[in-house]
């Protein structure tokens, strides 16, 4: 008799397991409470996989083996809560994909720079010829992967939310980018829980393992007894030095790894700002840690694309930058943007708070941001944190009364700087289509 697979949620990594549950012979079922997409609906028919949309139909859901989750549920869904009333596993994809993959896996987290050290860890590695596979919360999903066709590495990108789903999943390589208040909403409101689900990353590593770390994260450092002890941990500093990882002096990023050195000039990575030497670091000694060599992991440093959405310039008109951050969608991620301008800011911010403490970045808006535009639907937060630190405060109910707002507003030398700290779903589908509007209304001016 075949095992029953559930997978609630349809997108990219729901799809990805459903395949890969199906060639490991499971009886599939996919469900999801919202309209499936038209190619991935495609797609579940061509594999003859049985779906629904628009609802979640409980006899055929509590009657599985395993359910794998997608990681935008929460937990307090009446469907799940339901499903551990009858003790059913749950997993995430990525913990699903790790069962049928032999692949050395580099798993990198972090509430900021996730997705730059995870892009920058597999743009080395796959410039220095080695079987490599990207995903995770990024690209193709790790499952969909697996089923084509098993790697050698895989480098993923990991939410707190995938984690949260894992049970036996263990990266060789584990990496902590940092940790700063986000998605409390989703964790009780307890920064703890928060924390706690980060550190996963390390719950089943063991001493032939690494676990890497920003030694300057106060965080990470207050909380580092939550890591798993038996890992070898590797730090990684701009501030202070280290004797076995990574850190900065004069204006160079030295790596001292098994009595190898590697230096490079700040000057010469190809993304500049304090976040992006962190991010170049953590990726470098993931990849010297997989045996790349330094000419190649210098080489692919300095000739790496920054990402769409983060601190992306867009366009200059009438001598007035457009930067597009849009994957900022939390205060801390805003903080790197601003402190990495130059010149005068028009910030267009705001979305869904999700429990945002804008102390953070008082100091900084104060000094650098000279008019802030409020994007979202409710923009009250905001205007309490901000109205007495900058000159002009405005809400705007659509990107393009923003983009033109700001045009209006701003002067020659200035930017302005889409960084929203917040989630995007009041407006927009994602961040990704918040980016996308600000760009097309920026070239639209």
């Amino acid at each position: 008799m075949k095992k029953r697979i559930v997978i609630l949620g349809s997108g990219e990594s729901g799809v990805g397991a459903a395949i890969l549950a199906q060639q490991q012979d499971f009886d599939v079922f996919v469900s999801d409470f919202g309209t499936i997409k038209s190619n991935y609906k495609e797609e579940l028919t061509q594999h003859q996989i049985a779906f629904e949309e628009n609802q979640h139909t409980e006899e055929n859901i509590l009657n599985a083996d395993i359910i794998i989750k997608s990681p935008g549920i929460p937990d307090k869904a009446p469907i799940i809560k339901k499903i551990k009333e009858k003790n059913i596993e749950i997993i995430s994809e990525i913990e699903f994909a790790s069962r049928y993959s032999k692949a050395t896996i580099i798993a990198i987290t972090g509430t900021n720079g996730k997705t730059t050290t995870t892009s920058l860890t597999y743009h080395i590695l796959s410039n220095a010829g080695l079987d490599v596979g990207l995903g995770g919360n990024i690209g193709t999903s790790f499952a969909r992967q697996v089923a084509n066709g098993d790697k050698q590495y895989f480098v993923l990108e990991l939410s707190s939310f995938q984690l949260d789903n894992c049970v036996t999943f263990r990266p060789h390589i584990a990496v902590l980018c940092n940790i700063t208040e986000d998605h409390l909403d989703r964790y009780e409101y307890k920064f703890e829980n928060y924390i706690r689900s980060k550190f996963s990353i390390t719950k089943n590593q063991t001493n032939e393992d690494y676990f890497i770390f920003c030694q300057d994260d106060e965080t990470t450092i207050n909380y580092f007894d939550f890591a798993n002890n038996a890992v070898q941990k590797i730090p990684f500093s701009y501030f202070q030095k280290v004797s076995e990882g990574a850190y900065v002096e004069d204006k160079n990023i030295i790596i001292q790894l098994n009595k190898t050195n590697f230096i490079m000039p700040i000057s010469e990575l190809s993304v500049q700002g304090i976040h992006n030497s962190y991010n170049s670091m953590a990726a470098a000694i993931s990849a010297k840690l997989v045996g790349v060599r330094n000419e190649k992991i210098r080489e692919s440093l300095e000739d790496f694309k920054s990402l769409e959405h983060r601190l992306e310039f867009v366009a200059t008109v009438k001598g007035v930058d457009f930067i597009n951050d849009s994957k900022a969608t939390n205060v801390n991620s805003t903080w790197y943007a601003l402190e990495s301008m130059t010149k005068p800011i028009v910030l267009i911010a705001g979305g869904v708070d999700k429990g945002n403490d804008y102390t953070l970045i008082k100091e900084l808006v104060n000094q650098r941001v000279k008019a802030i535009i409020c994007l979202g639907k409710d923009n009250d937060k905001l205007h309490e944190a901000f109205a007495s630190e900058v000159g002009y405060i405005v809400d705007a109910r659509s990107m393009e009364e923003a983009v033109q707002l700001a045009y209006n507003i701003s002067e020659k030398g200035d930017a302005v700087l889409l960084s929203p700290c917040c989630a995007s779903f009041d407006l927009f589908e994602n961040y990704e289509d918040r980016g996308k509007q600000f760009k097309r209304n920026v070239f639209n001016l």
